[in-house]
């Protein structure tokens, strides 16, 4: 179990895989397994791999919130699909193989010679040539935004107006409301559908709290694949 070392461009094509379907690494809400990947990660997955770049800039989102978030870390090699060896984990005993009997990283004791590195090679490009005959699927996400203004004495149709105004390639605004949080203010939540590869929390962030004479924060109260 594992995904093998997440500084190369194997181990994260191995982890964009795993992401496919999946939100966050284990479960439906982010945890401190999210941060314990997060962190082997030497920056940004290559944009090319956009499940694992859009999980990236999702739970970099969270960065202010790590130590809050549940969950127990445990050992990097204990997160991951079942059928790849982590070997950046000392402690893994054995090898497990996948469905194609590929294995993909190898040994940590096998010797570095002509005829290791032939083999590896050849069961890299046969991982390459597979998931190059899959099909490219759009990744889409909802969303749901909490958008806090300064007082109770902005103008909430006018912020409303603003946050409607963005438009990217990738995002569709959907239903919106007033919610009250106390002392006669009232956040503004919206919904809103993005294609993963397209539109990160990120640049929504940077996109609504530009308007700062209205928006004091913006925050993902939600985050669901679709």
């Amino acid at each position: 179990m594992g995904f093998g070392d997440l500084k190369s461009h194997a181990g994260l094509q191995v982890l964009n895989e795993f992401l496919a379907d999946k939100s966050y690494i284990e479960g439906y809400v982010p945890s401190q397994a999210d941060i314990a990947v997060f962190e082997a990660l030497s920056g940004a997955p290559p944009a090319d791999l956009y499940h694992a770049l859009r999980w990236y800039n999702h739970v970099k989102s969270y960065e202010k919130q790590a130590s809050s978030l549940p969950g127990v870390k445990k050992q990097l090699g204990k997160y991951g699909p079942v059928n790849i060896e982590d070997t950046t984990d000392t402690s893994a005993k054995e090898t497990t193989e996948d469905d194609d009997d590929i294995d993909l990283f190898g040994s940590d004791d096998e010797e570095e010679n002509e005829e290791a590195k032939r083999i590896r090679e050849e069961r890299l490009a046969q991982y390459e040539s597979k998931k190059s005959k899959k099909p490219t699927l759009i990744a889409k996400s909802n969303l749901l935004l909490d958008v806090k203004p300064w007082d109770d004495e902005t103008d909430m149709a006018k912020l409303e107006e603003c946050v409607r105004t963005i438009e990217i390639d990738g995002l569709v605004w959907g239903s919106s409301k007033l919610v009250p949080v106390g002392y006669g203010i009232k956040k503004f939540q919206i919904t809103c559908v993005v294609e993963d590869d397209k539109v990160g929390t990120d640049l929504l962030e940077e996109r609504i709290t530009a308007f700062e004479d209205f928006v004091q924060s913006m925050d993902v109260a939600a985050f669901n694949k679709i």
